[in-house]
């Protein structure tokens, strides 16, 4: 078993209760289904600065900010997408960036 980082781009910005809530009544869902596998659930995130090998820096996260991430557990690539596809941020626009965690121990 490997750990992926999925790194969540987009999705719409809810703000009325009851969607809100049923937004996060489909992660905590999504989360549920998967089971042992969600190692983190992770946080959403705020706006992103990168700072650049010249040292300059970029605010408001470039062209495709990050918005939140979670560690999740999949035997290889192909089920971490597999996992992936039922995130409710595709539903509202969103996209997953998906990458292995390399063990360095």
């Amino acid at each position: 078993m490997a750990n992926y980082l999925f790194v969540y781009h987009g999705g719409s910005k809810v703000t009325d209760p009851a969607e809100l809530e049923s937004v996060m009544q489909a992660w905590r869902d999504w989360f549920t289904a998967m089971g042992a596998a969600v190692i983190d659930s992770g946080n959403p995130v705020g706006v992103s600065t990168t700072v650049n090998s010249d040292g300059s820096i970029v605010n408001h996260g470039g062209s495709n900010p990050a918005s939140g991430y979670s560690l999740i557990a999949a035997a290889d690539i192909d089920e971490a997408c597999a996992r992936a596809k039922a995130c409710p941020i595709l539903n509202s626009g969103g996209s997953i960036e998906i990458a292995e965690i390399i063990d360095m121990t």
